[in-house]
């Protein structure tokens, strides 16, 4: 299965929709046969037990790093633009669609 970071937006706006919609997506990602990464999750981790911004976003990083597509949701995020940004710093493409995401998959099956 391909891995794929969900980047989107978090904190901006209403933060459980912003979840809810994070993980519909990782979820429909499932369906299509990958292995989503969904960092939005982690809010309730930091419920539960809570950390810095820059702790969470280090630990996104690595994951980030780990995966071999990032699928960049809808939304003004700074913290989402930078996930893309490294990314492409290290090779990781980035897609707007699922139609892209899966088309893209289906090219590059060894990815």
């Amino acid at each position: 299965m391909l891995r794929v970071y969900v980047a989107g937006p978090i904190t901006k706006g209403n933060t459980m929709h912003n979840i809810y919609r994070a993980v519909v997506i990782g979820d429909l990602l499932m369906s299509r046969g990958f292995a989503p990464f969904v960092p939005h999750v982690t809010c309730l981790w930091d419920i539960v037990s809570p950390h810095e911004y820059e702790e969470w976003t280090a630990w996104d990083n690595e994951w980030l790093k780990q995966c071999q597509a990032v699928y960049r949701m809808p939304g003004e995020s700074k913290g989402a633009d930078e996930e893309c940004k490294l990314a492409e710093v290290v090779g990781i493409p980035v897609f707007y669609s699922i139609d892209e995401i899966v088309k893209w998959s289906q090219s590059n099956p060894g990815k």
